[in-house]
């Protein structure tokens, strides 16, 4: 069974500057506005993470652009968005982010059978060295694939 899935955005930037520990899918509690414009890619998640509080996840900073046929009844393009998980799931985030250079970060956007949900990740970030070695690493294998 192939799941109908059509990525919207993704966070490039998420995976090399933190190592990612364990990911999660959650649904986004939008208004009307906000779903037409992640279902036309005006999404972005460069500065978005992801906060718990009183037993609740909120996406913080994602940047959805105002929908232009929605007029006056658009939305605020920052606006917190609530996340919808599991309690059992939020439980394990808010154990997770307690540690030191532990934190959410949203990976991608996507549209699931009509609905928008997004991919989380608990992530602790990387050191200096760590991105050196990784940009290393990259080069390396696209020195291997040259050769070919």
């Amino acid at each position: 069974m192939t799941e109908n899935v059509k990525v919207v955005a993704t966070n490039r930037k998420a995976g090399f500057e933190y190592f990612l520990l364990e990911r999660f899918e959650a649904g986004l509690s939008l208004q009307g506005s906000e779903i037409k414009s992640i279902r036309a890619g005006q999404i972005s998640l460069a500065e978005a993470y992801v906060q718990v509080e009183n037993g609740e996840a909120w996406l913080i900073e994602a940047h959805i652009a105002p929908y232009v046929q929605a007029n006056r009844m658009n939305h605020d393009p920052k606006r917190p968005r609530r996340l919808l998980l599991h309690k059992k799931e939020i439980l394990e985030m808010w154990n997770a982010v307690r540690q030191k250079g532990v934190t959410i970060v949203p990976l991608r956007v996507y549209l699931k059978e009509g609905r928008a949900k997004i991919e989380i990740a608990i992530a602790k970030g990387k050191q200096t060295h760590d991105k050196r070695q990784a940009i290393a690493k990259r080069d390396q294998e696209r020195e291997m694939r040259r050769a070919e």
